[in-house]
């Protein structure tokens, strides 16, 4: 009772100006109390009129009146500051350096329960006690304590902002309405605010759509990494059974079987696992962002939420495919029918069929191959600088210091005997092997050349379509002349539509068997495409027809 009791005589003994404890109190004549300053400073705006009124009551008073300090009142509210304010009451808190503060409260003040967008304070519990039962105060919006109710209020012309210009994506005031943002598209911060309310939501919608995609795709690959494991583990363990039935000179290949499957199986997993990775920091990012947007969406404070919405509501694109898609269940069973195979045979086939296991290790691929790019630039961020390989080039091309150059000359060039040397047609190779996905471009002038791809055992001389690039199969080709373009495999000509250009992109996918050409100038355009199985690493090769023709690899990068 007593608590309670203090507590009315608190709001008894406060000027309903400032809402604080009276200070040098002054009784006006129609009965009410206010602070000496408080009234003064009420009555100093109304002088202009010569007519002073009660802030209460509204009575009006002419002329203004003199103000004594109530000696009585005064005492009254010293004894309550003695009794009532030596701790602060019971369930509230002083503001710490992190808290809001109230705005009425002098001296210690205690921490703010809620700000007014109205009156531009923050209160504490008690003084915020007019706000839920005075009539006129109840109308003002009340949001969660906030230190920037200053960035409410327009910095030309100090009105509080309540309206917001879509041309300029700013919150304004009602003078700038009518002033620098005249004829601008306008409307309320409450009707914007709304907008990007029901935006916001479509947003964290997508959001939580990618989080559930991206937690079933992670489940989905270390279903793969335990796959992966089980059978590389049994292809290891039936490959070591199958060579301890060979001979000595077998047991070295058990090794390196033992040593490709284990270096495959941890690029696998170790491939699996990193975009498992990948996607668990991404649905990491994503609950965080959701985090952002929830706390942006409970914002109640309309120019706050606008202000930060730009920065927040941003939501970074994916840079993974919306779904994981893998193989197959096929991992190493192929290297261990392989293996098998191998174990009947001689020393001499056992020489020939060592590419077959390696390649059969090397395909074991969980993942299924992306899309082939769209763009040019997503193109490029494959290229693959090519080198030619002087050793392989016909006697009659000439190739530039750098190699990425071969020009068609009249006149033999002084090379050195080489057993992997064309010497049938006017042909050469490049240095690297290609694998993976990657992708070149080669700049011809004068007359055609074929743009090819071919494995390495090629012949080199010989009957004339067994080292012809695109007369065999293991060469493909891309015939460009002067007018028109074919395509050249195992001795098969295809036509190929296409506008010619001195300029001609070939991009490789060596795991999905994907080969595909494209005419190269403002644009790219498809020429041809071909979809099989590659079971040799790839070279790049170059085959000219008449003395003065040229092509050269460009440097892409």
């Amino acid at each position: 009772m007593e608590q309670k009791g203090g507590q009315l005589d608190r709001e008894t003994f406060s000027c309903s100006i400032c809402l604080d404890l009276l200070k040098d109190p002054v009784t006006i004549p129609c009965g009410h109390s206010y602070c000496m300053k408080c009234i003064g400073k009420v009555w100093d705006k109304e002088d202009q009129n010569q007519i002073h009124s009660c802030p209460q009551c509204r009575k009006s008073f002419t002329p203004r009146p003199v103000l004594e300090k109530n000696i009585l009142l005064a005492a009254l509210v010293e004894q309550l500051k003695t009794t009532g304010l030596q701790a602060a009451p019971a369930g509230h808190s002083y503001a710490g350096a992190e808290d809001v503060a109230c705005d009425v409260c002098t001296g210690r003040k205690l921490k703010a329960t809620k700000s007014c967008l109205t009156c531009l304070m923050s209160f504490c519990e008690n003084h915020l006690q007019r706000h839920l039962y005075v009539a006129q105060l109840r109308k003002h919006q009340l949001v969660e304590p906030s230190k920037k109710l200053h960035e409410n209020i327009c910095s030309r012309h100090d009105e509080v902002m309540k309206m917001f210009c879509r041309t300029d994506q700013q919150s304004i005031c009602y003078v700038c309405m009518v002033d620098e943002h005249k004829s601008h598209d306008i409307v309320s911060a409450a009707a914007e605010r709304s907008e990007k309310q029901k935006e916001l939501e479509v947003k964290r919608g997508n959001i939580h759509q990618r989080i559930q995609e991206r937690e079933k795709d992670v489940k989905l690959l270390q279903q793969e990494v335990e796959a992966i494991n089980v059978s590389a583990d049994k292809t290891v363990e039936d490959s070591e059974k199958i060579f301890t039935q060979l001979i000595s000179q077998i047991r070295k290949r058990s090794s390196e079987v033992k040593q490709q499957v284990r270096s495959q199986q941890e690029a696998e997993v170790s491939r699996v696992k990193d975009l498992q990775e990948k996607l668990e920091q991404e649905i990491t990012e994503l609950k965080r962002k959701d985090a952002e947007l929830k706390q942006l969406s409970n914002t109640e404070d309309h120019n706050q939420f606008l202000h930060n919405y730009s920065s927040v509501s941003a939501v970074r694109e994916s840079p993974h495919s919306s779904s994981i898609r893998v193989r197959p269940l096929r991992h190493f069973k192929d290297v261990t029918a392989a293996v098998s195979e191998l174990r009947d045979k001689l020393q001499d086939v056992l020489r020939d069929s060592w590419t077959n296991i390696s390649l059969r290790v090397a395909e074991v691929d969980v993942l299924l191959p992306q899309p082939e790019p769209r763009s040019r630039a997503g193109f490029l961020k494959f290229s693959q600088d090519i080198t030619l390989d002087e050793n392989t080039a016909h006697a009659h091309l000439l190739l530039s210091e750098d190699k990425t150059k071969a020009t068609y000359m009249k006149e033999e060039q002084s090379y050195p005997h080489h057993p992997d040397r064309f010497t049938a047609w006017h042909q050469v190779l490049n240095r690297e092997r290609l694998t993976g996905r990657c992708y070149w471009e080669v700049e011809s002038k004068r007359g055609g050349v074929r743009v090819a791809v071919t494995y390495k055992n090629i012949k080199r001389a010989g009957r004339l379509n067994e080292c012809l690039l695109g007369c065999n199969d293991r060469s493909w080709a891309l015939c460009c002349d002067r007018n028109s373009y074919t395509f050249w495999h195992n001795n098969v000509k295809t036509p190929v539509s296409g506008f010619c250009t001195s300029r001609v992109g070939v991009y490789l996918d060596h795991r999905a068997g994907v080969l595909s050409f494209y005419s190269v100038s403002e644009t790219m355009t498809p020429l041809h495409r071909i979809q099989t199985t590659f079971t040799q690493p790839l070279y790049a090769g170059l085959l000219f027809y008449s003395d003065g023709d040229t092509a050269e690899f460009v440097h892409l990068k």
